[in-house]
């Protein structure tokens, strides 16, 4: 990760934005878990933000302004059959919130969105597991979130979008639910 990130630093700048979007899913429930599939999600989600963020930093430190927004999940706060992926999320939020703080004096700002029903290829996924169409699995779904829809990537990339932004200069260290509504 530090090669690549070297190279994009000398073709195209320093880099001032990383998201930190890297992820995968290996639900099952805790007794039928393997440690690989453990051991995979977590390395995914934490080991690499944990690469790409201590990568990129170097060059934010020294331009003296930089974004990090991790990408946690509504599933942060449990989810069953997804002991490894809730673990994860919520592992970003602390991830998260610790560079807040470390890098804060540097002008950096870090920031995590966590996702809830988001209409995305592991819905399809994850519809096409449950024999369920996709169809039906988001009108169900769009029934339990009080805005009665289910997100859309847009939904989320807003979120990013100015967490990126001068307007978020003075936003770090928070997670935001993108979630159309309360969770519990």
């Amino acid at each position: 990760m530090e090669a690549a990130v070297e190279d994009v630093a000398s073709q195209l700048g320093a880099p001032t934005v990383l998201i930190n979007n890297a992820g995968v899913l290996r639900d099952n429930l805790l007794f039928k878990m393997s440690v690989s599939d453990w051991d995979t999600v977590l390395g995914v989600h934490l080991r690499g933000a944990f690469l790409m963020s201590r990568a990129v930093q170097r060059f934010q430190v020294e331009a003296k302004w930089g974004r990090i927004v991790n990408l946690s999940s509504s599933s942060a706060l449990g989810n069953r059959g997804q002991a490894n992926y809730s673990a994860a999320k919520a592992g970003m939020q602390g991830f998260t919130k610790t560079l807040a703080i470390e890098l804060g004096p540097f002008g950096v700002t870090v920031n995590a969105i966590a996702p809830g029903f988001i209409e995305t290829a592991m819905i399809e996924q994850t519809a096409a597991r449950m024999k369920v169409s996709l169809e039906t699995f988001l009108e169900e779904a769009a029934k339990q979130i009080a805005v009665r829809r289910v997100g859309q990537p847009d939904d989320v990339a807003a979120a990013a979008s100015f967490f990126c932004s001068e307007g978020a200069g003075y936003v770090s260290g928070q997670v935001l639910y993108v979630a159309g509504g309360p969770l519990s």
